[in-house]
C-alpha cells in the first residue's frame, strides 16, 4: 500500500480524533466482585417501537437472534434492512444502532472480547464470522435448533452449577458453529487453515488496530509478527478470506467513514489524520474501495432518519 504520508505522525495519537462514536459498556450484574463475567445472554420482548443510537462496544463481540420483528440497522452509516428471524453479528467496536419498526422478541448473546478470541480459535471459520458485520436468516429447521441452542445456553450461565465453564464453552462453540453454517462464508482456502493460522490473523488485526495510521509496509507487519510477508498472507486468507492489504485498507475506511459520519472534520483534516498528505489520493482510495467519494458518502450517510435511544 502506498500513501502520501502526513509529516509527524509519531505524535497522532495525542491529537483530536475524527469522530466521536459513542463507546458502550455493558452492565452484567453480579452478587460477587471478583466473579468476571465472559458471556451474557439477555432476552427482550418489546411492544411498539424499540431504537438504539449507533454506539460500539470495544470490550466484546455481540449477536442479536431476532425471533420476531423486522426493521433496520445502521451499519457504520449505511442503512440495512432485517426481518426475524434472523441473526445480527456485530464484531468488537462495530459501530450500529437499531430501529425496530414492529413488536421484537429478541435474544442477545454477548462475548467478553479475550473469550472470544479463545472461541474462535476453536476453528478458521468461527473467525472468518467476525470479520464483517452479518444479517444471518435463520429459517426452517436451524432456526428451531438455534433458539434451543440459546435458551440452554442462557440456563447454564445462569445456573452456575459444577462444569459450569465447560458447559457455556460447548454451548458457545455449538451456537457459533449453526452461525457458520447458516451464513454460507466463502470457501477458505484449505492450506493453512489451522489454529496457528487463526492466531497469527488475530495478532494481526491487533497490529493494524494500533498502527493503521502508520502507512507500515506489509514487511514491516511480517517482521513484527516474526514471519514472511508469504506466512502472513497465507494465515489471513486461510482464516478471514481476506489478503493482509484489503485488511488494512478496510480498517482506513472504518475509520474514514466514522469521521465523515459522526465527527465535524473537513475531508481534508480526515484525511491528513489518516495519514494522506494528498486529499486527493485520499478521495480515490475511498472510491475505490466504496464506490463513492467521501463528500458522497457523508452527504448520503447524514440524510439517513436519525436513531435515538440507547442500548
Amino acid at each position: 500500500m502506498t500513501r502520501a504520508l502526513a509529516k509527524h505522525q509519531t505524535t497522532h495519537h495525542h491529537e483530536a480524533t475524527p469522530s466521536s462514536v459513542p463507546k458502550v459498556r455493558l452492565y452484567v450484574e453480579r452478587p460477587e466482585k471478583q466473579d468476571k463475567w465472559f458471556v451474557n445472554v439477555g432476552r427482550v420482548t418489546d411492544r411498539g417501537r424499540w431504537r438504539t443510537e449507533p454506539h460500539a462496544h470495544p470490550g466484546y463481540g455481540q449477536v442479536i437472534f431476532v425471533r420476531n420483528g423486522r426493521g433496520v440497522m445502521n451499519l457504520e452509516g449505511r442503512s440495512v434492512s432485517f426481518e426475524g428471524p434472523c441473526a445480527l453479528l456485530l464484531p468488537t467496536d462495530c459501530v450500529h444502532g437499531l430501529d425496530y419498526d414492529i413488536d421484537v422478541d429478541k435474544w442477545v448473546v454477548t462475548v467478553e472480547v479475550s473469550y472470544l478470541a479463545q472461541i474462535n480459535a476453536k476453528l478458521p471459520e468461527f473467525s472468518q464470522l467476525w470479520t464483517l458485520p452479518r444479517i444471518i436468516p435463520l429459517t426452517g429447521d436451524p432456526e428451531a435448533e438455534v433458539f434451543e441452542t440459546i435458551r440452554k445456553l442462557d440456563q447454564e450461565v445462569k445456573a452456575r452449577t459444577v462444569g459450569h465453564v465447560i458447559g457455556t464453552e460447548a454451548l458457545l462453540t455449538s451456537l457459533l458453529l449453526l452461525l457458520v453454517r447458516c451464513a454460507n462464508l466463502d470457501e477458505l482456502d484449505a492450506e493453512g487453515a489451522t489454529p496457528n493460522a487463526t492466531r497469527l490473523a488475530d495478532r494481526f488485526r491487533e497490529l493494524i488496530e494500533q498502527h493503521y495510521r502508520d502507512n507500515l509496509r506489509l514487511q514491516h507487519f511480517a517482521s513484527m509478527l516474526a514471519v514472511s510477508p508469504t506466512q502472513l498472507r497465507a494465515a489471513c486468507i486461510a482464516a478471514t478470506g481476506l489478503s493482509p492489504t484489503k485488511l488494512i485498507h478496510a480498517r482506513i475506511i472504518t475509520e474514514a467513514k466514522r469521521g465523515l459520519i459522526f465527527g465535524d472534520m473537513s475531508i481534508e483534516q480526515i484525511a491528513y489524520w489518516l495519514g494522506f498528505l494528498d486529499t486527493a489520493y485520499f478521495t480515490r482510495f475511498f472510491r475505490k474501495e466504496t464506490g463513492q467519494s467521501p463528500s458522497q458518502f457523508r452527504l448520503a450517510a447524514r440524510e439517513q432518519p436519525a436513531v435515538r435511544a440507547a442500548d
